[in-house]
Parts: C-alpha cells; structure tokens; sequence
C-alpha cells in the first residue's frame, strides 16, 4: 500500500521539556491509525507538527512523498490534508450547505465570490457530501442550532470537501454519547475505506480506539513506546502499566498466563 503519511525521527522541545522525542511511523491508505497515550504523552504536539502549527526540531513529515516540514496549516491543507477538532469548528451563522460550500470556494480559490452567487456554487458537490455523512435533511438549517453529534457530521463533511487523501480527527467523538460514537466512527471507517483515505486520530475513548482503529500507537512522556494490533497493545505490558498502574499490569498479565495454561 502506498505511504500517505511518513514521519521520520520527529523532535520537538518547549524548554527543557521535550515534548516529542525521536517519533517515527507511518501511515497506509484505508487506514485509520489511532495515537493513544495519558495526559502530557505528546500527542497534541505531535498532531500540530504534522498539520503545520508547529515547527519540529528536528525529523521530517512527508505527506503523499513530499516533504511538509515548514508548511503553514493551509500549506498542508493544500497537499491533501482534512482536520476535524476536538470542539467543532463550524460557522454557526450560516446554514449546513453553506459551510460545506464556505471549504469548497476555498479549496477552488473562490473566497471572493463571498456574495449572492455563493448561493448556486458547488451546491451538488456539497449535497452529496452531506448525504454521505447522513445530515443531508437538515441542508437548510443554521449549523447554530443543530445536536452535537450532527454538528460532528457537518464538519467531518467539511473536512472531506477538499477531497484530502489524509485526514486528522482530534479527538472526533469528544462530548457525544456512546451511540452517537459509534455511530460517528464506524462512518468514517466506512468512508476512508469506501475512498482510499488515509486516518490519523486521537482519542480518550477506549472503546473507540479498540473497536475502530486498524492500528495503534502509543505515546508516553514524548517518545513512541509500542504499535501495533489493538489486541497486540491491548496486551502490552508497557501500555497497561501507563494506564492501568504495574500493580494491575501484572494481575492482567498473571491472568492472561493462567488462561492459556
């Protein structure tokens, strides 16, 4: 499968504190790849470092086999790149179509047809993205009023509106119910695999993580410190203890060893 997400020895310090520590991994399409850890791991520092934020220390991220180290977040965005956010960003002011249509005049370089005739631009295109993401009924409505969880589906429409080849989804199901999150994950599972897309996310969620993601990885004070399967991390000793405390890691670890014997 072809490599739609490479970083390469990534290093970045605030201070004293490094916040991501020699980070290395990759990332297919049809994947979705989840980034895991406690608190303070590095995990938003690493988000920002592949989206353009922030500037690395060192290391490289290339996306689609080109190099974005240095790029600003609508560089990146340019390259291919969708983003979802932990609290949605939406304009709430304007209806569901018109924030889908709001991406689509930026990605064709149409910001200055901000008038009446935005009305009749791209609406085809952004009607078919809303039905892909089950909100189409409510095409009308101001993105204001609208439940949570359907705001969720607007943005992840609006992230898809560039036709990105990767998307990056902090923390997608932060403040829904559990339906709702699974309602919401196995879409996008369904989507990325359904157009080739590459995901990367992160998420407190572990249900989500372990229901969801092909793949996992897992930060700790910075640095990489296990990936793989979700029942090859599930297994971990490492990972159990960072979440669970060694006292608990060993019992898990105890138990598994007398059920296979």
């Amino acid at each position: 499968m072809p490599k739609i997400l490479e970083v390469q020895h990534l290093r970045k310090s605030f201070g004293g504190v490094r916040a991501v520590d020699d980070v290395s991994f990759d990332l297919s399409a049809g994947r979705l790849l989840a980034m895991i850890g406690p608190n303070g791991a590095g995990k938003s520092t690493c988000f920002n470092l592949i989206n353009g934020q922030l500037k690395p220390d060192s290391g490289r991220v290339r996306i689609l086999g080109r190099t974005s180290n240095g790029c600003k977040p609508r560089e990146v965005w340019k390259m291919g790149v969708g983003r979802t956010f932990q609290i949605t960003a939406t304009f709430a002011s304007m209806t569901v179509l018109e924030n889908v249509q709001m991406v689509k005049l930026s990605h064709h370089g149409r910001t200055r047809s901000l008038t009446r005739r935005m009305q009749r631009m791209y609406v085809e295109e952004s009607m078919e993205l809303l039905e892909l993401v089950g909100i189409k009924a409510q095409w009308n409505r101001p993105a204001g009023v609208l439940a949570y969880g359907d705001l969720k589906r607007v943005e992840l429409a609006m992230a898809l509106a560039n036709n990105p080849r990767l998307l990056l989804m902090d923390e997608p199901t932060a403040g829904m119910g559990a339906m709702e999150r699974t309602h919401l994950m196995q879409l996008t599972a369904d989507i990325v695999r359904s157009r080739d897309i590459a995901v990367l996310f992160t998420e407190h969620d572990m249900d989500v993580v372990f229901t969801h993601a092909d793949e996992i990885i897992v930060l700790n004070r910075g640095s990489l410190v296990a990936r793989g399967a979700p029942d090859q991390v599930r297994a971990n000793r490492q990972v159990q203890e960072i979440y669970l405390g060694t006292e608990e890691a060993a019992r898990l670890q105890k138990n598994g060893s007398e059920a296979h014997d």
